[in-house]
């Protein structure tokens, strides 16, 4: 379909991105929207050369809905314990770095920062 848009197609995060887009993206891969649909996976890291989103404010997932941020602070991936790594849906310290490490090898090659976004899922009545 070379580089025309199709028509209903969501918006890469590099465009949602820009200024004057009226909410950012958090994209996340297939296997875990269950768990955030859910109520289950609350959580995401991120690898930004800065930070990308604050606290407070609102998002959108797709496959999943609209977010309110909760919490958006940098941490050390080597200071991350098993309590750190529940929310974002996995059972251990370990092996959310190796999730990380598979999703972002690039990032960290850069030296990019660590970013804990926390969120929660906006009830369907409280969409705009």
């Amino acid at each position: 379909m070379g580089k025309e848009k199709r028509r209903g197609a969501m918006p890469t995060l590099a465009w949602a991105c820009r200024p004057g887009y009226p909410s950012k993206m958090l994209l996340f891969k297939k296997k875990f929207l269950p768990a955030i649909r859910a109520g289950e996976k609350t959580q995401t890291i991120r690898l930004w050369k800065h930070r990308r989103m604050r606290t407070g404010q609102r998002s959108y997932i797709p496959g999943a809905g609209h977010i309110r941020l909760t919490a958006v602070e940098e941490v050390r991936l080597e200071e991350l314990t098993d309590a750190d790594a529940q929310p974002d849906g996995f059972a251990t310290a370990d092996e959310l770095r190796t999730e990380i490490s598979a999703l972002y090898p690039r990032q960290l090659a850069a030296g990019y920062r660590a970013y804990r976004v926390v969120f929660q899922l906006v009830p369907r009545e409280e969409e705009e």
